[in-house]
């Protein structure tokens, strides 16, 4: 029960409210289970035990006597009537104590579900860009989705198992009041059945286990593949995606049948055992140990409830066991991100009033150099383009001067103050960046500008989408700005897309734009637009730009070409030599 004393460190005051309420039913059950002998002897008569030798000593038991000189002290006179109420009594403070728990459970597996996504989701947007780059997008869904759901449904188990373990207890304790003796043996008994049914769930935490594995490998795949779709497609080729899914599905098909059928064999097996053992115990109380017919019913009742409850607390934990790895596997992905938390650098404020410079910066990815001592200056308020073959470290560049990377060797200077002293977030806040891939969300166009911004209203949007030469199309739409763009902005053209991506970066009046091929999916009037705005922007912001559209070129104030490791400025006479 590992997993649930983490879940009661967790929330210590839920689970306290919980145990409460389940002691406080169970405690009820037991008052209401222990008018059960007495109504006996009262319903069946003096002349009922007169059938067996020993029955009338056996109606005067230890209990029955503690029960009725209780109920004298508190003047109840044990008539059928009293009896009947005190049992009925009993199983509705049962009902209310343990509506009180099960919904405590309930808005408790609710919120450890949230807590495991938001935990997960805030470490990960923590971390360092490095180690999100080496995670699968369709791992990190899995683990939002399924896995925080399945240590949820876990934890309802756990709970559940401890209702039924206290219940089991109760009806053992009125047993063992009436019969130690009998008790004990029934109590062995039922360990014997628990002990040979606990390998069905060590059966059912392996198959839990591979279903985690399996569904990770599934949902990566997935999602690579649903990215790749238009292109498999296109060749032809989409069988082989199927393959590769039909496998991984089918391994997690056979994980969950030894999952299903270790359930059914361990529920099936229970019953059948705990009968047999009911069964033999009542022949030999009746006929060989001549106990007299209420006990042996009373008996018999708690004895059986107390196995089917101990039955219960087996398949409930056996449910545990097949969710419990999605939650150690959420939580050591937590624990891996948190690790990888991102230094957001100094308290110094950012302004970018003079300029970036590069001095001699070296940059390597997993041992390989991407380039070595590179130099370059950008000022504030130009624009400045680089160009060169794929490979040659333009992203990289973009990447350190956001300062999601950190250089391997060198310094990067903000107004000439190194990076690393600098407020990192605060940075990020002068920053306005357009990327070469266009994610909208399903959502209108104001939405996607503003990303919900409550500090940035509709004119900002209307300013922003003007300034991406943007605001023309989005005004003839019938709904204008509160226009819906569809999945992905599927609803419009990759232009269109782009445009409201450069809107989006700008909204904010950006120190830095930053232009990673913002441009590459634009028309040439389009393009020329975008152009026309950009060098509208210069002195009013400071533009890097990945380009080798001709328009940003010529626009640029400033253009590198990256090669040999290196980033060479690039004379005016030497630029049409770029751009053919």
């Amino acid at each position: 029960m590992k997993l649930m004393l983490g879940f009661f460190r967790g929330y210590p005051w839920q689970s306290t409210l919980m145990i409460v309420a389940l002691l406080l039913s169970g405690a009820a059950e037991g008052i209401g289970l222990s008018a059960l002998l007495p109504l006996l002897n009262i319903a069946l008569g003096p002349e009922a035990t007169g059938m067996l030798p020993g029955a009338e000593a056996a109606s005067q038991s230890d209990f029955e006597r503690i029960v009725l000189d209780t109920l004298a002290g508190i003047g109840i006179a044990p008539t059928l009537g009293n009896m009947l109420l005190i049992i009925l009594g009993g199983v509705a403070f049962k009902s209310i104590f343990l509506l009180i728990g099960q919904r405590q459970v309930g808005y408790t597996a609710a919120q450890v579900s949230t807590d495991l996504r938001l935990q997960l989701l805030r470490v990960i947007l923590r971390s360092k860009w490095e180690y999100f780059l080496h995670q699968p997008v369709g791992k990190l869904t899995n683990a939002l989705a399924s896995e925080a759901q399945r240590a949820s449904t876990a934890f309802v188990n756990g709970a559940t198992a401890i209702t039924y373990l206290i219940q089991a207890i109760v009806y053992a304790s009125v047993a063992f009041a009436l019969s130690w003796q009998a008790s004990l043996v029934g109590i062995a008994a039922g360990a014997i059945v628990i002990g040979l049914s606990h390998f069905l769930v060590q059966i059912s935490r392996k198959a839990g286990l591979k279903q985690t594995r399996l569904m990770t490998s599934l949902m990566s795949n997935l999602t690579d593949t649903l990215q790749s779709v238009k292109p498999l497609k296109a060749m032809a080729r989409e069988h082989l995606a199927d393959q590769v899914l039909a496998n991984d599905t089918n391994r997690l098909n056979k994980a969950l049948r030894k999952q299903v059928i270790s359930s059914a064999l361990l529920s099936s097996g229970q019953e059948l055992m705990f009968t047999g053992f009911i069964c033999l115990g009542v022949f030999l109380a009746i006929d060989t140990f001549a106990i007299g017919l209420p006990v042996v019913m009373v008996l018999v009742v708690g004895l059986g409830r107390a196995f089917n409850f101990f039955g219960k607390v087996q398949k409930q934990y056996q449910k545990l066991a097949q969710g419990e790895s999605a939650y150690w596997a959420l939580l050591d992905s937590i624990n891996a991100a948190n690790s990888a938390e991102e230094h957001v650098g100094g308290s110094a404020e950012a302004k970018l009033e003079h300029s970036i410079q590069f001095e001699n910066v070296g940059f390597s990815y997993d041992s390989h150099a991407v380039f070595e001592e590179l130099s370059m200056d950008i000022d504030a308020g130009s624009l400045t383009t680089l160009v060169g073959p794929s490979g040659t470290g333009k992203t990289t560049i973009v990447d350190l001067t956001i300062g999601l990377l950190s250089p391997t060797s060198g310094r990067i200077l903000l107004d000439g103050r190194p990076l690393q002293e600098v407020d990192l977030k605060q940075w990020r806040n002068l920053i306005g960046y357009v990327p070469q891939d266009t994610l909208l969300l399903h959502d209108s166009v104001l939405h996607n500008v503003t990303l919900g911004d409550p500090a940035l209203r509709v004119e900002d949007a209307e300013r922003a989408l003007q300034a991406a030469n943007a605001w023309g199309f989005i005004s003839a739409m019938p709904d204008g700005i509160n226009t819906v763009v569809g999945e992905r902005g599927g609803k419009l053209s990759g232009g269109q897309r782009q445009r409201i991506a450069i809107a989006r970066a700008l909204v904010n009046r950006p120190r830095l734009l930053v232009l990673d091929e913002a441009t590459s999916a634009l028309d040439r009037e389009s393009e020329e637009a975008v152009c026309q705005t950009m060098e509208a922007l210069k002195g009013q912001l400071t533009i890097l730009a990945i380009s080798h559209n001709r328009a940003l070129v010529q626009a640029a104030d400033r253009v590198y070409k990256m090669q040999d490791g290196g980033a060479r400025l690039q004379a005016t006479e030497a630029l049409s030599d770029l751009i053919k």
